[in-house]
């Protein structure tokens, strides 16, 4: 599935999640407060379930890149339903950090970005630990790991970078970090 820029501005406008959430433009003073001054912000991001990489600059002198977010928003959807949903700017910021923070060029393994609702409700059921309220299904949540790096250091590097929940998943080897109030938790 492919979604060229016209496709994108056409969904984005009518989509009725980017009226309920800021995904495309967070508040100057987080994004301030968030971020160190740059010129661009960068990710290089590797989908664990259909092998899609991206390495962009997503973000380039003040501005958010459309074409970059919409590859971004492809290669986080729903695999499994071939959903696409936007995903909150926000987490791709705290992503970016959590690079810089690590000072790695390595790729981030994507495990789950965006969840369709049914798909949530399948996880859930099949894993008690799947929050029936998952931000994943807002466009708000990821799971990650960066191979190569220590999880618990890529988990300190999370906390220290987070707006939102985070949690250590040491048994099944990701990191989750989301956009909603701030919390932790290690399962």
């Amino acid at each position: 599935m492919t979604l060229n820029r016209r496709q994108f501005l056409q969904w984005s406008t009518s989509a009725p999640l980017l009226a309920a959430t800021p995904l495309i433009l967070p508040s100057s003073a987080l994004a301030k407060a968030q971020q160190p001054q740059e010129e661009f912000r960068q990710l290089k991001i590797n989908n664990l379930h259909t092998g899609e990489k991206s390495h962009l600059v997503y973000w380039e002198h003040g501005e958010y890149l459309i074409d970059a977010l919409a590859e971004i928003y492809l290669l986080m959807r729903d695999h499994r339903e071939n959903t696409i949903a936007p995903i909150d700017v926000r987490l791709l910021n705290q992503l970016n950090l959590v690079q810089n923070k690590l000072e790695s060029q390595k790729e981030i393994l994507l495990v789950s970005g965006y969840r369709s609702p049914k798909t949530n409700e399948k996880l859930r059921k099949a894993n008690q630990s799947v929050s029936r309220n998952s931000l994943h299904m807002r466009g708000k949540a990821m799971d990650f790991l960066i191979p190569g790096l220590n999880l618990r250091q890529v988990h300190k590097a999370t906390l220290a970078s987070s707006i939102g929940g985070v949690g250590y998943y040491s048994r099944s080897g990701f990191i989750h970090m989301d956009t909603g109030r701030k919390r932790r938790w290690n399962l």
